[in-house]
């Protein structure tokens, strides 16, 4: 009896211990199952993160190179390598500007590299930010004559020239270019604003040597003479389109003054100076001709992936810039 009882016993047991290990592995294999199910769950999570980060770094890159857009005449997108394509052959180029636009200034020190590394000390660069009567400073900082300090503190540079003009200029002076002050000294375009055209024949020959020959004669049918006409009547300025279009006629004299058979002009101007192939490009026409002349234009817009109806035709090529850039002043 003891040894049945015993061996039922040790049976029971065996069987208990076999119940109890196919238990432990049945739960061992369920919870394996689960970290793997969990392994599973975690990679998958990984791989969504990595797919959602790389859409998304994507879309930030997608819209870093929406800050600006550059269009032909008729409103179709175009590189700057197709821009700069259509540069050749042109002996005057305008890149119109708004003044305070970082975009538009990075833009026009990219294309003086490409047309220094195309034409070389045939450049030349001028501006409208610069006043005739600075050339001498200009000559001398450039031949190293006198210090930059002295230069930055005699030329009425404006307030910002060291974020957006002198890179440009400082690019010139190194590279042997020559850098031309095209705009009438400020002086006398105010005296014109107060006092019309005629106050400028009582200046000494010398004054009128920084100007273009007078008389000049204005073509009042220009639609951005037209736009300043009227406003001026909103404003008491009698003589402001005289005023702007002394500037103009200056400046595309010494554009003429400084060009030649073999030279390629950049000029930097406002916008307003060259948009719509007004402002300068009509006191140049009768000694250079049209198709030699291309311009540039920069607008800024809430979307720049088209450009609105009221900005085709302002130039050659137009510069869409997110009104949302940041401004150098």
């Amino acid at each position: 009896m003891e040894t049945g009882g015993s061996g039922f016993c040790s049976e029971r047991i065996k069987i208990n211990s076999y119940s109890t290990n196919k238990n432990m592995r049945s739960n061992t294999k369920h919870f394996e199952s689960h970290i793997f199910y969990y392994y599973l769950m975690r990679k998958n999570l990984y791989y969504q993160l990595v797919f959602i980060l790389c859409l998304s770094g994507l879309t930030i890159q997608a819209q870093a190179q929406q800050a600006y857009t550059i269009f032909n005449k008729s409103g179709k997108e175009v590189s700057l390598k197709k821009l700069m394509a259509e540069t050749q052959g042109k002996s005057h180029i305008f890149f119109g500007e708004l003044h305070n636009n970082a975009i538009a200034h990075w833009l026009q020190l990219e294309i003086t590299k490409t047309l220094n590394e195309r034409h070389g000390e045939n450049l030349v660069i001028g501006a409208e930010m610069f006043e005739s009567d600075n050339q001498l400073l200009i000559d001398e900082y450039f031949s190293d004559q006198i210090k930059q300090k002295s230069f930055e503190e005699e030329a009425r540079i404006w307030k910002n020239y060291k974020t957006d003009y002198k890179p440009i200029l400082e690019f010139a002076k190194k590279n042997k270019l020559k850098f031309i002050a095209t705009n009438i000294p400020r002086r006398y375009a105010n005296s014109v604003f107060y006092n019309g055209l005629d106050i400028l024949q009582q200046l000494s020959p010398e004054a009128k040597s920084y100007m273009a020959p007078l008389p000049i004669v204005i073509d009042t049918n220009l639609v951005s003479y037209k736009e300043i006409r009227k406003m001026a009547g909103n404003h008491n300025g009698e003589f402001m389109m005289e005023a702007q279009a002394i500037k103009d006629a200056t400046m595309a004299h010494f554009i003429l003054l400084n060009s030649s058979e073999n030279t390629v002009f950049l000029h930097l101007n406002g916008s307003y100076h060259s948009n719509n192939y007004e402002g300068i490009i009509p006191f140049l026409v009768s000694k250079i001709q049209a198709e030699k002349i291309l311009t540039l234009a920069t607008v800024t817009q809430e979307q720049v992936d088209h450009l609105e109806k009221e900005n085709y035709q302002l130039a050659d090529f137009i510069i869409c810039v997110d009104s949302d850039m940041t401004l150098t002043h």
